[in-house]
């Protein structure tokens, strides 16, 4: 059986987005769309009498929001098979349980309780520091959102956290029929050679060298996999969110990894995704890898 994609909804603006988005990402990979909604409302209202048949508004609320979200699903693509379900616990809870049977989960920036001048909302930020499937926040301009660059990103660290997020950026590249960039900062330590401006530039080619070497071996197995993907390589002098921030401005979706230590509870973000969860123009996928 297909997991599905899971889409974190709450009715505000932003979970909107994210529906829109979701039902079109679930349509390329022939998924079906999951809604969850996180309510607390039995928490808050209490049991109900045994003579009582009233429905608490809270529960009225949540089965709103995913009936409503589901009929704009269904409007978008009548093709797409659409669940929806309110789930007891708070909106992180929630969606961290369904992670384990998701292909992804998707929420947008920020929902309804969240403060709008803030860059990403409590609740998007932890499940992407926290889940075990991939997480993708819904963020960027029309353009990203629509895909009109025909382009997905990936950063390629230097450790084992970015096999995962390779493998999940070429099949996006893929079902979406785009070219596939895969960036990998560098820089010169500011130490080496300062006194030698030619040596200096010696370096900084070894630097960009090792660093397209890198790229190579990072994209090999996965092109070998899928040979009708359009990889590019690049190397890019600076530092790593910078470079990656820059590059999600002409592209569709941006992936990169964050690792996931055994016996650590909390947030597991690394610089770079945080940034981009905050910043990024188009699209951001966060891919766990356990270490």
């Amino acid at each position: 059986m297909e997991l599905p994609l899971v889409v974190g909804v709450d009715g505000s603006d932003s979970s909107l987005l994210a529906v829109d988005w979701a039902v079109d990402e679930a349509a390329r990979h022939g998924l079906p769309l999951r809604l969850v909604n996180g309510s607390l409302w039995e928490r808050y209202e209490g049991a109900l009498p045994s003579f009582s048949t009233k429905r608490p508004a809270e529960e009225v609320a949540a089965q709103h929001i995913i009936a409503t979200c589901a009929e704009r699903a269904r409007l978008r693509d009548p093709e797409l098979k659409v669940s929806g379900e309110v789930l007891p616990g708070d909106a992180v809870s929630v969606l961290l349980r369904a992670g384990p049977d998701a292909f992804a989960l998707v929420t947008g920036v920020r929902g309804r309780g969240e403060l709008a001048g803030f860059l990403l909302g409590s609740v998007s930020l932890a499940v992407a520091a926290r889940a075990v499937c991939p997480v993708i926040v819904v963020r960027g301009s029309e353009r990203n959102l629509q895909g009109s660059f025909g382009r997905v990103v990936v950063g390629v660290g230097g450790s084992t956290d970015g096999a995962g997020a390779v493998q999940f950026a070429v099949r996006e590249a893929e079902v979406r029929g785009c070219a596939l960039t895969a960036v990998r900062a560098w820089r010169s330590p500011a130490h080496e050679h300062v006194d030698h401006p030619l040596i200096a530039d010696d370096a900084a080619q070894v630097h960009e060298e090792r660093a397209s070497s890198r790229l190579t071996d990072g994209l090999r197995e996965a092109v070998r996999e899928h040979p009708g993907v359009e990889a590019h390589r690049q190397p890019v002098e600076g530092p790593a969110h910078h470079v990656l921030l820059k590059a999600s401005a002409d592209a569709d979706l941006i992936v990169v990894g964050a690792q996931r230590r055994h016996g650590h509870f909390g947030l597991q973000l690394g610089r770079v995704a945080h940034a981009l969860l905050h910043h990024s123009e188009c699209p951001v996928a966060v891919i766990p890898q356990r270490i």
